[in-house]
Order: structure tokens, then sequence, then C-alpha cells
């Protein structure tokens, strides 16, 4: 599973590496050159696209994660803290750019916000001539990222918990006189933040390479590093695959350099935190902090759900004109008359997801299986590499990725998009179905060796049926992460596989908002689907073995 993980992304590296440098003998450049890389530097508005990638990236990253920290700390073992868990884990499953559709509808000069306090408020009977979408500093970009990234840290934060023994951590602290706030920040967030180390990461890496919310919420005058690299791939004229290449290359030094900064300033943080932690300073007076994280954690989450309810609003509206805050009719017309116009991309996005989710799950569960008949748990590093994927930037290696299909004559092929998909949905599954496979009580396993069952049978009929739920689910979750993939289906597919979400973000530029929100919606609905049915399933098959049904 490694190779297939790493594989792809030193091969494409690889293939990316060459034409950087101006060597693709398929366009007739033979020899090493710095050509490439002298023209994307020499291209107008180089250094801006470059200043708002990283910019965006690190503060997408640091917002969210600050925000998930303050309302850990602040309001763990809480009933809050319960019920923001409850609301923001579904957010997981959206869509990056349906999430960035929805925001857009409602931060636009013409959006719900603003319609909600016109003209009583701002006096306007016509939307203002702002520039809030595609601001030219990456603040919306920088908002879609953190309301979808904040969901992502704090699920991970969640999952690492339990492995920091942090309940009883905080408690000692909290019974030696620090601050709910204090004890926890001084006690466990360490324990935690190494283990949120890499998804951390991993955030920035794709915060600072993202090409669809980009495309939907970004600067376009210039726009950030990563949608010109996806422009010049996309020129007609093929001499500009060369530049693509060498774009690619910045971006891969761009992430890097982004990944290196962060570094730095963890390890300035982290001396000035030990002095802070051993200062002694009790913080019981953490009111402001406690109300600051649950005001950010509930910004978030609000935003999010109030974007995609107007998504579905905007799906079903009838004429809405400025400033009427709702619509003055209800119509189900968008939705047939997107029907023929979305039929293919949505049969398209379920024969790709489909397999390439239940193949993950497959292989996850194979290779967790062999863990534990070895009784082995892996290198640290294996980590590292299961995140190789998420870590490198898409488009670094997406671009190599294609010349090598290109030459195998394997390009714009149904397995070409699929392999590129299961690079990206491996790692989610793998992670998801991690935990619950281990905290399966080893003694099913034991008793029924016990009584003569060999290795096999043991897995088919003791543990997987004991986490047919927990497969299921990181096969929806692998399904979800599928339906958001974007470049991979844009460069490898080379634009002959429509899906709901390259269709929805071709509409950017100039779709109607009721067919944005068509394509939005059923971004959506298909993850959802997928959760359902993980959750369906099992009830179906256990319904009258209670024991059964309540372990899976």
């Amino acid at each position: 599973m490694v190779l297939l993980l790493t594989g792809p992304v030193a091969l494409g590296l690889a293939g990316t590496l060459l034409p950087a440098f101006g060597y693709l003998p398929a366009l007739g450049a033979e020899h090493l050159s710095l050509a490439p890389l002298r023209s994307v530097l020499a291209t107008p508005g180089i250094v801006q696209s470059i200043g708002l990638s990283l910019g965006t990236g690190l503060a997408a990253t640091a917002l969210s994660l600050a925000i998930v920290i303050a309302f850990t700390a602040a309001w763990h073992d809480t009933r809050a803290f319960a019920r923001l868990r409850r609301l923001i884990s579904p957010l997981l499953a959206v869509p990056h750019a349906a999430a960035a559709f929805g925001l857009a509808f409602l931060i636009a000069p013409s959006g719900f916000l603003m319609r909600l306090v016109s003209p009583w408020a701002t006096g306007f009977d016509r939307p203002p001539d702002l520039l809030v979408v595609n601001d030219p500093y990456g603040l919306a970009m920088t908002a879609g990222l953190v309301v979808k990234e904040v969901p992502f840290l704090f699920l991970m934060t969640l999952a690492a918990l339990p492995q920091t023994d942090g309940a009883r951590l905080s408690r000692v602290a909290e019974n030696l006189g620090y601050g709910k706030t204090t004890a926890w920040l001084k006690a466990v967030f360490p324990l935690v933040y190494a283990q949120i180390r890499l998804p951390v990461l991993a955030v920035l890496a794709y915060s600072t390479s993202v090409v669809d919310v980009a495309l939907i919420l970004g600067p376009t005058t210039p726009a950030p590093l990563a949608p010109r690299i996806l422009a010049w791939m996309g020129d007609p004229d093929l001499s500009l695959r060369l530049k693509a290449a060498a774009g690619a290359l910045v971006q891969l030094a761009l992430s890097g350099a982004a990944i290196g900064l962060w570094i730095v300033m963890e390890r300035v943080l982290q001396r000035s935190g030990a002095a802070w932690a051993t200062a002694g300073a009790r913080g019981a007076r953490d009111r402001g902090v406690r109300l600051a994280g649950l005001a950010a954690m509930a910004l978030v989450a609000g935003t999010a759900v109030t974007a995609l309810a107007l998504l579905a609003l905007w799906s079903v509206a009838g004429p809405w004109r400025f400033p009427d805050a709702l619509p003055g009719s209800l119509t189900v017309g968008h939705w047939t008359a997107a029907a023929p116009l979305v039929a293919l991309p949505l049969l398209t996005t379920l024969l790709i997801g489909g397999p390439v989710c239940l193949t993950a799950a497959a292989l996850s569960a194979a290779v967790l299986d062999m863990r534990t008949r070895s009784g082995r748990r892996g290198p640290s590093r294996a980590r590292v590499l299961l995140f190789m994927p998420l870590l490198v930037p898409q488009i670094a290696f997406l671009l190599g990725l294609q010349v090598l299909f290109l030459t195998l004559r394997l390009d714009a092929s149904f397995g070409a998009v699929a392999v590129a998909h299961l690079v990206f949905v491996l790692p989610y599954v793998f992670l998801s179905l991690a935990d619950p496979w281990d905290a399966l009580d080893p003694r099913y396993r034991q008793v029924a060796l016990t009584l003569g069952a060999s290795e096999s049978r043991t897995f088919w009929l003791v543990r997987l049926p004991l986490l047919l739920r927990a497969v299921l689910t990181a096969a929806a979750i692998g399904f979800a992460v599928s339906v958001a993939q974007y470049l991979p289906t844009v460069l490898i597919g080379g634009g002959r596989f429509p899906t709901v979400t390259t269709e929805s973000v071709a509409l950017a530029s100039g779709g109607s908002r009721p067919l944005i929100a068509v394509h939005a919606v059923l971004q959506m609905l298909l993850p959802l689907a997928g959760f359902m049915a993980a959750t369906a399933i099992p009830a179906l098959l256990f319904r009258n073995r209670q024991t059964l049904k309540a372990v899976s």
C-alpha cells in the first residue's frame, strides 16, 4: 500500500522535473534548459501570485488551528462542546467547492447578508459595487478554506485526545489551581499537537496549492499560483506545457517553503511556550478566552450551515430580486431543467467514486488485518509515507503523472482517473479505519483461533462482521473525498470525464446561481447518501443480531 501511495507521487514528480528543465521530447524539447523557469519568473504578476498562495495558505492554516485549539481548550467536557461537535462533524463530508459556492452566496454584494440589512440599514436598493468575492487580498478565499479546514482539524484533534489521556491530565492541572483553558493548553496541547502535526502540515500544503476554492473565491488579477499553472497546462499552445511544469516546480518549492516556515514558527513558539508553561501563571480568569473560542467556533459552524442552506434554497428559488431577503416563490424548475445537464456528470462521479472507495476500503482492511496477524504496528515513518500524497501539492506531481500516462498511452482513460483518485482517497480511508480496527477487543480473534478457525476464516466471519460499520463508514469517507476531487479529474482525465465537481467549478466564471446551486447540492447529497448507506447496511444485515449490531 505504501508503494501505491508513494509510487505515483514519485513518478509524478519525476515527470514534472524533466519538462520543468526543458526536456520533453514529445514536444521537440530535447535539451535541458532553464528557459521554462525563466519564463515563469518573468510572467507579469508572478510575485503577487506566489505571495497570495503563501499568505492565504499560512493564514488559513493558522486561523483554523487557532480556532480548533482555543475552542477545545476552553470547552472540552462540556455540553457546548458536545453540541458543536455534532454540528461540525458532518461538515467534513462537504466538498470544498460546494462550501466555497455557499460562502460566495452568503457574502457577495448581492448575497444573503447584504439582503438582510438592505435597504433599511444600508440604503442599497441594488447590489453595491464592492469586490468581496475574488478580492485582491484573498480574504474570501482564506475564509472559504477556514470554513472547510476547521472541521477537519477538529476531528483530527478529537481522534488524538484519547491517545493523550487528556481528560485526566486536564483534571490534575485544574486541581492544582489552573484555569480550564490554561490547564488544557499546558498539560494536553503539546501531546495533542504531536498527534495532529502531520494533518496540520497537510492542510498547509493543500491551502497553498488549492485550485477549486481559488477559482471560486480567489483573486483573478493576478490569481494565486496554482490556478495560473492549470491555465498554462490547458492552453492550446503546447509549448506552455514546459512553463506549466516549471510552474509546478515553483509551486512545490512554495509549499515546501511554507512548511519550512511553519516548522520555524513551531520552534519559536515551542521555546516561548515552554517558558510560559513553567512560569507558574494559573490563568484562572479565562472567561474572555473561553467566550472568544466559543464565538469563533460557533461563527465557523454557523457560517457553514447557513452557506449550505443557501445553496439548497437557491436550487429551488423562484424570482429572487435584490434586496428581497427571501425568494418570492419556490420551484423545482431548476432541477428539471438541469437534469439533462447533470445526468452524465452524476453517473461519472458514481462510476469513479464507487469502485475507488470500495478498493480503498478493501486494501485498508487487508493491510490492517495483516498488521493484526503480525502483531506489529509498523514504524512511525510509515505514517509520514501515508500522508505523502497530502503533503505534496497535487499540481506538482499530477502534471508529471499526466505526462507518464501520456507516454504509456493511458492518458484520458477511466482507469487512469480512478488510480489518481485512489492515491488521494486511500490515506483518508486507512486513517479513518485504523483506530476502530485497533480498538476491537483482541479476544474475539483469540477465541476464534482457539476454536480451530484459520486466520482467513476469523477475518471473514468474526472481525469483518464486527467492524462492518467502521469499514463502510471509512468507504463513505473515501467516496466523499472522491466526489470532491477536481484537479485529478481535470488533469488526468483530460476534460473527458465530467463530474459534478468539475462541472460546478466550470460554472463559477459565469453560470447562473440556481444552476450552480443544483450542482453544489448534488455535491453535498452524494456523500450524504454514502454515509446513510454505511449506517443502513449494517442495520439491515444485523437486524436480528442485536449484540453484533451494537458492536459494529
